[in-house]
């Protein structure tokens, strides 16, 4: 066996310790006290682990960032996680506390992305302890504030990916199944704004013009935007509008999700949506807002990244590599148009943002193995 993969598997134990830790200090996106603590304790912790040199990137809006490197090199590889989750203080007590149930360990943020995060972190480690020799550092980001659309932490993620050769991102891989990501839609995000006339819808009805009708019109359009074949969605989620039921509706909103594969595509649907016309005289319509995330696309320098994690799995850990895209974004949106961007080499697990939140402990040391020989194979490959 590996060295480098024996001594993984001989720290499961020590591993699952350290998630625990992890997990259990709490960090809700929006709570920056609480966030800020973790951001110390993982910084303190990549130092102890790795022997590198960490810092803390002050944050005003949500909690402080992470930046560590390892090793040493003109060039870099970037390792991309974040530390904020969608679960509230306290719930680690009343909803899902850590816990682990032979096999499998449960926590808040537990799979998405903690699990990750530690991986990540003895990868390094074991390239550490068995004197991998590297010949580019690697830098390690962890943010504060993905879970929001990461606000104050994308420019700073394009930054490190810029000078970056390859951009490994330690968010959960696809479920069980382990496939890692080797594409993500882009998202848009917008807000539709229809203005009418008020009136009493008893005594004189005639006189309004009713907002929510022109919006439920607007939402029929949108949803018809949708088209499978490009793998091109539209999802109007939310919609709010009028005062009380006995009057003419003046004014309605609409929180719309845009979902696409490709740049193109975007360039094709977000005029469609910004330019959007009333369908009834005297009614205002107006659209806000825009892409959040651009498309993470499959190409040809994505599939000989993942094609070399394929092989790494196959020759050192006896498993066969699946890939697969989602809809979902992740901060690798951010990096794949600068490099190379492979996603998924976290935990494997399922229930992200569920109560039934979970990793699979055994995976661990695995995927933490699957991610330091695959930086060790990049580290000399040009």
């Amino acid at each position: 066996m590996n060295e480098l993969v024996e001594i993984l598997k001989e720290n499961q134990a020590e591993m699952l310790e350290t998630l625990k830790q992890i997990v259990e200090k709490e960090s809700p996106t929006r709570d920056k006290e609480l966030a800020d603590e973790l951001a110390i304790f993982i910084a303190e912790l990549f130092e102890e682990l790795t022997s590198g040199k960490s810092s803390i990137i002050q944050n005003e809006l949500f909690g402080n960032h992470v930046r560590g490197e390892f090793g040493h090199g003109d060039e870099q590889i970037l390792l991309l996680a974040h530390y904020d989750t969608v679960w509230q203080k306290g719930d680690i007590l009343e909803k899902i506390p850590f816990k682990t149930e032979g096999d499998i360990a449960y926590g808040p943020g537990v799979f998405d992305m903690k699990g990750g995060i530690v991986q990540g972190l003895y990868a390094l480690w074991a390239l550490k302890e068995t004197n991998a020799q590297l010949n580019k550092k690697v830098v390690f980001l962890c943010t504060s504030d993905e879970e929001l659309g990461s606000p104050s932490s994308q420019k700073l993620i394009e930054e490190e990916a810029k000078k970056s050769k390859y951009v490994l991102v330690l968010e959960p891989a696809i479920s069980r199944q382990g496939a890692l990501k080797t594409a993500r839609k882009g998202v848009g995000i917008f807000k539709l704004n229809v203005k009418g006339r008020a009136a009493h819808a008893g005594v004189e009805p005639e006189k309004g013009i009713s907002a929510i009708l022109e919006l439920s019109k607007q939402v029929t359009y949108l949803h018809e935007l949708t088209d499978y074949s490009k793998g091109t969605t539209v999802n109007v989620g939310k919609i709010t509008g009028g005062t009380t039921v006995n009057v003419i509706a003046a004014e309605a909103e609409a929180d719309i999700d845009l979902r696409v594969k490709t740049k193109a595509e975007f360039d094709r649907i977000i005029p469609i949506i910004k330019n959007l016309k009333p369908s009834t005289t005297g009614v205002e319509v107006s659209v806000a807002g825009g892409i959040n995330r651009p498309p993470f696309e499959r190409t040809d320098q994505v599939i000989s990244l993942f094609n070399m994690a394929k092989k790494v799995a196959q020759e050192n850990l006896g498993f066969k590599l699946e890939e697969k895209e989602t809809g979902g974004g992740s901060d690798g949106n951010f990096t794949a148009p600068f490099a190379p961007t492979l996603d998924g080499l976290g935990a494997v697990g399922d229930g992200a943002h569920a109560l039934n939140e979970h990793i699979i402990i055994s995976q661990m040391p695995k995927r933490s193995a699957l991610l330091a020989l695959l930086i060790k194979e990049l580290a000399i490959y040009q």
